[in-house]
């Protein structure tokens, strides 16, 4: 169980970033940031991306608190301040804005549940939070 969970969830990150076809035009809608405020921005997509790995291998071995801590602490509404989502979200479109809110919130919910230890819940609450990855990077990119 522990490996199906594992692949599961390591098949789900790679849906998260739009594939389009050779010749295919990129038609997501293009976000104007500040130099300093891009990079950090893709710092913390990537930070996302780890932490999300990190969940995954809690998960594996059965630290459903760590994967807890992880979730709420990196992606969940705890993240916010450190994140300075505050600072970046008038830069972004409204639908772009609740994508985000919407992925913080299921962090948040998936660190309740997880702890409940009922892996097919924890599954679907991890996949809560990727879905809101894959939707925001189908409709929006930085440039």
């Amino acid at each position: 169980m522990k490996k199906l969970i594992t692949a599961s969830l390591t098949a789900s990150l790679l849906f998260t970033l739009p594939v389009l076809a050779k010749g295919e035009q990129d038609t997501r809608q293009k976000i104007k940031l500040p130099g300093m405020m891009k990079e950090h921005m893709l710092g913390n997509m990537r930070d996302h991306m780890l932490a999300i790995h990190e969940i995954q291998s809690a998960l594996a071995k059965n630290e459903l608190d760590k994967a807890a801590d992880i979730a709420e602490q990196r992606i969940g509404m705890s993240s916010l301040v450190e994140h300075h989502a505050a600072m970046m979200a008038p830069y972004m479109p409204k639908n772009m804005q609740d994508i985000g809110t919407k992925m913080h919130h299921a962090a948040s919910r998936f660190a309740m549940v997880v702890k409940e230890g009922d892996a097919l819940k924890s599954l679907d609450g991890l996949a809560k939070i990727t879905q809101q990855c894959v939707a925001c990077h189908a409709a929006y990119r930085l440039n």
